[in-house]
């Protein structure tokens, strides 16, 4: 008996960005699935997840992954619910996590695809705290970064999807947090509800100063998801042995043509060498893909303790992905942001 036509609302990259991607850059179409063969599934996206890595994709410049090709798909990871299956681990109904794309629907051979955890305030935390942003926060922290009870640790983008865990989690852990964020909404909610010891706004022209004086005794930890001015403001802090680990530069992401101003990198390699600082970059999956258990058996404890609390910014509409992804770049988002495909009911 043939299957039902499915229509697939996706969008796709339609040319590189020059600085900062623009709605030009995309295009909204509709298109025919094909029939399920043996061992597929057809996959409804609830949930898709919207992160800063996504600005790398669009650009064909040589980077740890392949870039997103013109008229192809915007990649990122999503909640599904399996619609049809032709395949035995999966059934219908069943809530996954995958990268599945900027689209309403998918079809996939089960590769890659996992089952969400069990009893989750929304399906949506699989994107976030309990998903690849909360487990680049804790295996950053804790495997780079090396916390210890006591040490200040300075994190930048701090009301965002991985600032916020990172601050968190160090505190479970013993340590003095000051966060940076843009304004001062941000600011209070990482101190009054994140539990942070202080949070910079980096908007203010006074940003360096008052950062210094919030770590009066120098930075041991940089979680470094930003650089930027911000990076450039903490460098001078550095502690003896200080760690870096190195997940992001979002602050430089748009740029196309070398920074302006003086050449930073001396004082840099200077500082690294004589305060003998570790820093070091990572890509999670890649590097901490087979550790996601330990990352679930300590964060899902901790969220379902209150431990470690999480804020999302909720878009509706897959229509409006691109316009929510530019404000992302822009720090226009507040908490993790995701697009709100399918409702779940």
């Amino acid at each position: 008996m043939p299957q039902a036509l499915t229509l697939n609302q996706r969008i796709v990259l339609v040319s590189r960005p020059v600085g900062a991607p623009t709605p030009e850059n995309f295009r909204l179409e509709r298109v025919a699935l094909p029939d399920l063969a043996d061992d597929q599934i057809l996959l409804k996206t609830l949930y898709l997840s919207l992160d800063p890595y996504m600005r790398g994709r669009m650009s064909d410049a040589p980077s740890y992954a392949a870039p997103v090709e013109i008229d192809e798909v915007m990649t990122g990871g999503a909640v599904s619910r399996v619609e049809r299956s032709l395949h035995p681990k999966f059934h219908e109904g069943d809530l996954v996590v995958g990268v599945t794309g900027w689209q309403s629907h998918s079809i996939s051979d089960g590769r890659n695809i996992i089952p969400i955890p069990s009893g989750l305030q929304s399906p949506s935390m699989a994107l976030g705290v309990l998903g690849m942003p909360g487990m680049t926060a804790y295996m950053g922290l804790m495997d780079i970064g090396q916390p210890k009870e006591g040490e200040t640790l300075v994190v930048a983008a701090a009301s965002g999807a991985v600032g916020s865990v990172v601050g968190q989690v160090a505190k479970i852990k013993g340590l003095r947090v000051v966060g940076v964020a843009g304004g001062a909404e941000k600011c209070r909610y990482v101190v009054e509800e994140l539990g942070f010891d202080a949070c910079i706004d980096h908007k203010r022209p006074d940003f360096a100063e008052e950062l210094a004086l919030a770590c009066f005794k120098g930075v041991d930890i940089y979680f470094e998801n930003v650089g930027g001015k911000v990076f450039d403001a903490v460098l001078p802090l550095l502690n003896p042995k200080a760690r870096i680990p190195l997940c992001g530069l979002i602050a430089s992401y748009n740029a196309h043509e070398a920074p302006s101003g003086p050449d930073r990198l001396p004082q840099l390699q200077r500082t690294l060498l004589t305060k003998r600082v570790r820093i070091q970059g990572f890509i999670v999956f890649d590097d901490y893909g087979d550790r996601q258990p330990e990352f679930i058996s300590a964060m899902a404890p901790w969220v379902r303790d209150g431990k470690v609390k999480f804020r999302e910014d909720v878009v509706d509409g897959l229509e409006n992905a691109p316009q929510a992804f530019i404000g992302l770049l822009e720090g226009r988002n507040f908490g993790k942001l995701v697009v709100r495909v399918a409702r779940t009911e």
